[in-house]
């Protein structure tokens, strides 16, 4: 029995697909063992979104080489799928498999090993040219490292371009799973007691633009296939998602302005399982850096969608990215960004330093942002989201809430359960019995640490 040794970098996309790898190598008969341990085979599931990720793939990959230098080193994923003859010259990578090829990864596997194949690509067949590809790499989960959410994913690809991502080069066109699929896949995991499912994907606001009425393939021109305003296929996945008998809680990945339309937010209040915590793509708070970013709204736009998310939900929990030191970013559109922060109110911030990304639009702007400048504006905004977290948190103190318990930790000298509200606030409750993936009401009495609320039990 061969050993195998996984690592996962990236999105929940890559960790979707890495737990559905493991899954296949373990019903073939592989044994699976930690990343540290001597393996006979590595697979590192890779990421190219930035410069650093590169970098960390390619440790990743030389960490195991150094590891086992007997062993067979794999690498799967965004860094080799956009890399090239450049990454495949790596010493450290003895087989690469691209995107679109993961849901076969065992049968190529066992043919490079069959074959005493030294050709990293076997003769070019496992790193297709994904931007021809229309077909949804189908692969269905059955279990999870977490025990009770499950990431699900639901589309794969984007046609968006924004000017400094390179992942649609490394993801493809749009390709979405049909809704059949993604339902069976829920009522199989929740037969396994997951009470929890999050909806993601590359960009899932335009999933199912590629599917005709009857969720066949449409054979589409890309001026189509590019546009996803007003797009309701999501809308109505989600809905038939919700008619799942035992499942508690829905989430969505993150999702941009121009698919929070009122018709869709009308329809999505409607469902009592659908969690108030929405992830609304941002980037910027100022319009011309949007612009330059190539990402097709303006701060108004923004602001309406957050408007009807939070006249249709009480109290949403609205998280978002910021990127700051885009290049030609003035310190006047830093301040214009600033500005919009404190007026929208978010409960979590994500804030990024640009990352100049080699085979992008923005890595060629003139007016790149200097390092010093880039850290002085992130701590900045990095200030603000801890106050508006904390306001938003606060307002839980005294309150009763549902809480979805799911492993238990040592805080503060204390063994506690934690779990999450319905709108990702993380709360912990000291119990002797175990609470894994119960559901408890719960009354917050406050703050155990800057991240996490603490509670008193109810029931």
């Amino acid at each position: 029995m061969k050993k195998v040794a996984l690592h996962n970098l990236g999105c929940k996309v890559n960790s979707y697909e890495m737990d559905v790898m493991q899954q296949k190598l373990q019903e073939k008969g592989y044994k699976i063992v930690p990343f540290d341990a001597e393996a006979d085979i590595y697979i590192i599931n890779t990421c190219t979104v930035t410069n650093i990720a590169d970098r960390k793939s390619r440790q990743m990959l030389h960490r195991a080489r150094a590891r086992n230098p007997r062993a067979l080193v794999v690498a799967v994923g965004c860094y080799v799928q956009t890399g090239g003859e450049e990454a495949l010259r790596d010493g450290s990578i003895d087989l690469a498999i691209g995107n679109n090829r993961k849901k076969d990864l065992v049968e190529i596997l066992e043919a490079y090993l069959d074959g005493k194949n030294e050709d990293k690509t076997l003769h070019d067949t496992t790193i297709i040219d994904i931007n021809r590809s229309c077909e949804y790499e189908e692969m269905t989960l059955t279990q999870t490292a977490e025990h009770t959410r499950a990431y699900i994913k639901i589309q794969d690809g984007c046609n968006q371009f924004c000017s400094y991502c390179i992942i649609p080069y490394a993801r493809g066109r749009v390709r979405s799973r049909r809704a059949e699929d993604v339902v069976a896949e829920i009522k199989g995991l929740v037969t396994q007691g997951y009470q929890e499912v999050v909806l993601t994907g590359i960009h899932i606001g335009s999933y199912g633009i590629d599917l005709g009425e009857n969720g066949e393939v449409k054979l589409a021109g890309d001026s189509e296939r590019r546009d996803y305003a007003g797009n309701s296929r999501l809308v109505d996945l989600v809905e038939r998602v919700h008619e799942i008998e035992g499942l508690k809680r829905i989430r969505l990945g993150s999702l941009e302005p121009r698919i929070v339309t009122k018709e869709a937010v009308s329809r999505l209040a409607a469902l009592e399982k659908l969690c108030p915590h929405f992830h609304l793509s941002l980037q910027s708070g100022c319009d011309e850096t949007l612009r330059r970013m190539n990402r097709r709204y303006n701060t108004r736009e923004y602001y309406e969608s957050v408007k009807l998310l939070r006249e249709a939900f009480d109290h949403p929990a609205i998280t978002t990215d910021v990127i700051v030191g885009f290049p030609g970013e003035t310190e006047e559109e830093f301040q214009d960004t600033y500005e919009f922060l404190q007026k929208v109110r978010f409960y979590e911030m994500h804030i990024f330093k640009y990352s100049r990304r080699k085979g992008t639009k923005a890595a060629e702007m003139t007016n790149q942002v200097p390092d010093a400048v880039k850290t002085e504006r992130s701590n900045c905004l990095l200030a603000l989201e801890r106050q508006q977290s904390m306001d938003f948190r606060g307002r839980y103190i005294g309150k009763e809430t549902e809480v979805l318990f799911e492993e238990i930790k040592e805080v503060d000298g204390h063994k506690l359960w934690l779990g999450h509200t319905r709108d990702y606030v993380r709360v912990a409750l000291e119990a002797e019995e175990s609470l894994s993936n119960c559901m408890r009401n719960v009354r917050i009495s406050g703050f155990l640490t800057d991240e996490i609320m603490n509670c008193d039990s109810l029931n």
